[in-house]
């Protein structure tokens, strides 16, 4: 029974869309896994969709599934290149992995026109700005 399963809860890991490079003309963002843990998080799969009203039409992307194997501590994994068309979309990520041999998964959500230059923070770890779900 779920009641019956221990709530492991996704702590020190975030999700991060990052800037990058940019020129005059374009700017490229890559969305990152970052590790905060002092321990290396296992078998990390991700699945990515977006989703919402775009032109007065309900839109939804492709669901992407990404396999990043282990990801060590104190560090970052490339997850995919997003492009900004799909900035004004709910962009959904959903991570699941193994730590100490137990899963634990959470979904991260990037609201509509939250990827502004006015959130933009420096990431930790990926050192680079960007927006981040802790």
């Amino acid at each position: 029974m779920k009641k019956d399963l221990p709530e492991n809860i996704v702590e020190d890991v975030a999700m991060a869309i990052v800037l990058v490079n940019e020129s005059p003309e374009v700017k490229n963002w890559t969305v990152y896994l970052v590790n905060l843990k002092d321990v290396q998080i296992d078998n990390v799969l991700i699945s990515s969709k977006g989703y919402g009203e775009k032109d007065g039409k309900m839109v939804k992307t492709s669901v992407l599934r990404h396999f990043l194997g282990d990801v060590k501590p104190q560090s970052f994994a490339g997850v995919e290149a997003i492009d900004t068309e799909v900035f004004g979309l709910t962009n959904e990520y959903w991570l699941s992995y193994y730590m100490a041999g137990n899963i634990y998964d959470k979904k991260f959500i990037f609201l509509p026109e939250s990827i502004v230059d006015e959130n933009l923070i420096r990431i930790p770890i990926v050192n680079m700005p960007g927006v981040m779900i802790k």
